[in-house]
């Protein structure tokens, strides 16, 4: 294989890549999202500068994507923590469970997804919506939320889920110093709300020394959607370099 030949390919193995080289389109993506308050003190432990916490909000989510070009069905679960930069409001992605190697291969590598293997789920039982996050065979996050109570304006749905996202790059050298260490930023784009409703909701979080959603505890439910959508994400962007800031 060329030199010019290598250099067009994104991922590895190079005779069968471990995801597409192209922007992905999610069709039927469900969203179940929990905004709930926590310790402030919690959050400042995890949320890295220069981002900064305004108020002590968590959004667990689980999101189950029923058709997605170049991946197939998964179902993603995790944690988003609402913070601002430089006066933008956004939300930074604090931990993703998948149950896709492919997806998270793809959000690692092409992206700064902070993904991991795990096992949520998305379903009705009865009259209740249902999340649920495993990591092995051990239950971490258990999400409730009344089916379909109330209806959601589609505007506002779509302001949920289209807030800018901000994660943390970071990519070793072969030393083990940093190679790239990088707060950057995308965002959700050509959203088609299909359906949102609001209702009712509880979520319980479960101590796990390698899935700690715990450690950021639930003191309060302040809102929950549940909302099906299809939509795309934007190129992810650098806006900080630690590796280049000044921290005098």
């Amino acid at each position: 294989m060329r030199i010019e030949d290598v250099r067009r390919h994104v991922t590895t193995p190079l005779t069968r890549p471990a995801f597409p080289p192209r922007t992905a389109w999610f069709t039927d993506r469900e969203y179940l999202s929990i905004v709930y308050r926590t310790d402030p003190g919690a959050l400042r432990a995890v949320v890295p500068e220069p981002l900064r916490i305004e108020e002590p909000l968590v959004r667990f989510e689980i999101m189950k994507m029923n058709d997605v070009t170049g991946f197939g069905p998964y179902t993603e679960g995790g944690q988003a923590i609402q913070v601002s930069f430089d006066g933008e409001p956004g939300e930074y992605l604090h931990a993703m469970y998948l149950d896709s190697f492919p997806a998270t291969a793809a959000g690692r590598e092409a992206g700064a997804y902070p993904k991991v293997l795990g096992t949520p789920q998305l379903y009705v039982d009865q009259d209740v919506l249902v999340g649920t996050l495993d990591y092995g065979t051990l239950r971490v996050a258990t999400a409730t939320m009344g089916y379909k109570h109330d209806a959601l304006d589609t505007c506002e749905a779509e302001e949920q889920i289209t807030v800018p996202t901000f994660m943390l790059k970071a990519v070793p050298g072969y030393d083990g110093t940093p190679r790239v260490l990088e707060l950057v930023r995308t965002e959700i784009t050509d959203v088609l709300v299909k359906a949102a409703y609001t209702g009712p909701a509880r979520l319980q979080l479960f101590q796990h020394v390698l899935a700690p959603l715990a450690d950021l505890p639930v003191l309060e439910i302040v809102s929950a959607s549940h909302i099906l959508t299809d939509l795309t994400l934007a190129p992810v962007k650098p806006v900080f370099d630690y590796l280049k800031a000044d921290t005098q």
